[in-house]
């Protein structure tokens, strides 16, 4: 495969080296981030929303806990996660520092602050100890990582023994002509979106290229496995638009 400056990875629908996957990452989301709750909603009809709160359901939060939301951008499953386990503690890690703010602004954080941090860093170089953390998430966000299997040993890395990750991200749908209107859809609908509501259509082109680019959702469980976790198990949601992967440490 050669040296790191010549392994190459995708960009949405573009090949490029892997040094030069999180910057242009990092610009599509610091270009996004003040609209990014916005067209979440716009895109999802607000669906994303009950796809959060089931996360919580199979997640259940506890008192005394601690999570690291990876990538967890403005904070909604930090927050989802404190407003069940009020005596938890959560920490917000995103390497794009204008998603944060943009979280912090939110009327939430200011009611959390004294048990919530938010932290400027890297999926795949974690900037916390060892053994750290009771739960860590991920949510929509590690299909951007360059490398989801260095992504996926540093949440094993900076869990504590008998913890637990739980991954949010889009699927694939196992009926054909379904992932058919599905993909006609997004790549039609979702860019056009971005480009009225953010005047940045190249950013959700990216976003919508990413999700066909992103393993389904048995190669994800193996990939989950082979970083250690144990009791892999997923669910389908919205028919395979989404899906929930879980798998503990121990």
């Amino acid at each position: 495969m050669g040296d790191d400056k010549t392994r190459t990875t995708h960009f949405g629908d573009r090949t490029v080296a892997e040094d030069e996957k999180k910057g242009l990452v990092h610009e599509v989301f610091s270009s996004v981030a003040s609209r990014y709750d916005l067209m979440n909603d716009l895109m999802s009809g607000g669906v994303h929303r009950l796809w959060k709160d089931a996360m919580m359901d199979w997640l259940a939060p506890r008192d005394g806990q601690r999570l690291l939301d990876v990538a967890g951008g403005t904070g909604d499953i930090a927050f989802r996660f404190l407003t069940r386990a009020p005596g938890a503690s959560a920490v917000v890690c995103d390497m794009t520092a204008d998603m944060l703010e943009e979280g912090r602004k939110r009327a939430e954080a200011a009611q959390l602050a004294d048990k919530l941090d938010w932290v400027v860093g890297d999926a795949m170089d974690l900037p916390f100890a060892d053994n750290s953390f009771d739960v860590v998430t991920n949510s929509f966000g590690t299909r951007n990582v360059t490398r989801i299997e260095d992504a996926l040993s540093e949440a094993f890395r900076v869990l504590k023994p008998g913890g637990r990750l739980m991954t949010l991200e889009f699927s694939q749908l196992p009926n054909p002509a379904l992932q058919w209107a599905y993909d006609r859809y997004s790549y039609n609908v979702i860019p056009t979106l971005g480009q009225v509501v953010t005047q940045d259509r190249d950013s959700y082109q990216y976003l919508v290229e990413s999700i066909r680019k992103f393993p389904d959702q048995e190669r994800f469980a193996e990939m989950i496995r082979a970083a250690g976790f144990e009791q892999v198990k997923y669910r389908n949601m919205s028919m395979g638009i989404v899906a929930l992967h879980s798998g503990w440490k121990f």
